[in-house]
């Protein structure tokens, strides 16, 4: 069983960080891992044509392991924004095509769909966020799996919603998705590492990954995880390193051919020998944790917040409509959320308002003291 992790990290006593879904702390082995590749870039005769791609096939490798799929899969990228444009990019769409996507969706997975969509005369469809209630996340997973049709392109939405964690039903979403033929395009962001991802059951022609949160890799680092369908499409980005041969810096003509796989969509510069090293850190304990003890610890954490919330005049959703790494407490009066973010922040309880909501979000690194304070302040305000 898995014990807390805090002491990996340089959180001090006294601060309750439940923010993870904002962006995690560094662990300080991977802050040292950083400092190292910093003290190695000051004379850079390590990295030759031999090597220049082995941090990044390693951190493949780790990402493969997590997900259950082949590294070769996995391709290395900035943002999600830039994963979601090799589905835009290579998907045509046409006037009286639809692309589906939950209300509240992360805009970065929304904002290409939607100028596709104006050049090509293809419409968004929206699938309104159901009333709170019983069965409230598989009420809204039904509602997407209703508005697939024949018409339908692409679905593209969250495993769980970025602002409150509903968990989507992906693999009947996804079943549905590929009845019609429609692309399916999946932001993990918010729950991989964190719990476990049925990458066999949803088969996501595209799966993505912003690192610098559940992954605990540097910012400005995330991953696109390539289906069959898009893997042999042409990239957006043109550069020298995306080609096959490559590695062999001693040729200086043009290449022709893309890198096979997902390695023909890594960004410009990706061999970055600062975030690699670290990230590769990172994986590594990620893995060692196992998605599976990183959930089963955050349920058993987070199960006195549910004792009191359950009590309390707060709402939250039912244990079958979130991951218990995301949380998002409501109050039908915006004042009392607005005094609970102030009274959090006086007691050093770090966390998000989402919206209409107070977004808790522990991992690993958290405690029953975290948990405990962050009950404190919510109690004292109502």
């Amino acid at each position: 069983m898995l014990t807390d992790q805090r002491s990996l990290f340089a959180l001090p006593d006294d601060l309750h960080y439940l923010n993870c879904a904002s962006t995690s702390p560094l662990p300080l082995a991977t802050v040292a891992a950083g400092r190292h590749a910093v003290e190695r870039a000051a004379l850079p005769v390590s990295k030759t044509p031999d090597n220049y791609f082995a941090a990044s096939e390693a951190f493949r490798a780790k990402v493969g392991q997590l997900v259950g799929c082949d590294a070769g899969r996995v391709a290395i990228s900035p943002a999600i924004s830039y994963g979601i444009a090799i589905a835009a990019h290579n998907w045509p769409l046409s006037e009286g095509q639809t692309v589906v996507v939950p209300e509240g969706e992360f805009p970065s997975d929304v904002y290409a769909w939607v100028a596709a969509c104006q050049r090509s005369g293809a419409t968004m469809t929206t699938v309104l966020r159901p009333p709170v209630g019983d069965a409230f996340a598989q009420r809204w997973s039904q509602s997407v799996v209703d508005a697939i049709d024949e018409s339908t392109a692409v679905v593209t939405l969250s495993t769980v919603l970025w602002a409150d964690g509903t968990a989507f039903d992906l693999g009947a979403i996804a079943t549905r998705a590929r009845e019609v033929g429609a692309l399916v395009v999946v932001d993990s962001t918010q729950s991989l590492a964190a719990a476990p991802f049925p990458y066999d059951d949803v088969q996501p022609d595209l799966l993505l990954c912003s690192a610098y949160k559940w992954l605990l890799c540097p910012e400005q680092f995330a991953v696109a995880i390539v289906g069959d369908r898009l893997s042999e499409t042409e990239p957006f980005e043109h550069h020298w390193s995306n080609r096959e041969g490559s590695q062999d810096t001693t040729g200086t003509g043009l290449r022709d051919v893309f890198r096979a796989g997902a390695r023909r969509f890594d960004v410009g510069g990706h061999a970055n020998d600062i975030t690699l090293a670290m990230a590769n850190v990172s994986l590594e304990l990620v893995n060692s944790w196992g998605p599976d003890a990183a959930m089963l610890y955050c349920a058993e954490l987070t199960a006195p917040l549910q004792d009191f919330l359950a009590g309390s005049p707060y709402s939250v959703p039912g244990p079958g409509d979130h991951l218990p790494h995301i949380i998002g407490i409501r109050h039908p009066d915006g004042d009392v959320l607005r005094n609970a973010m102030s009274e959090l922040a006086n007691r050093n309880v770090n966390v998000s308002l989402r919206g209409d909501s107070i977004r808790i979000s522990p991992y690993v690194y958290n405690t029953p003291d975290d948990i405990q304070a962050l009950i404190e302040a919510l109690d004292a305000v109502v």
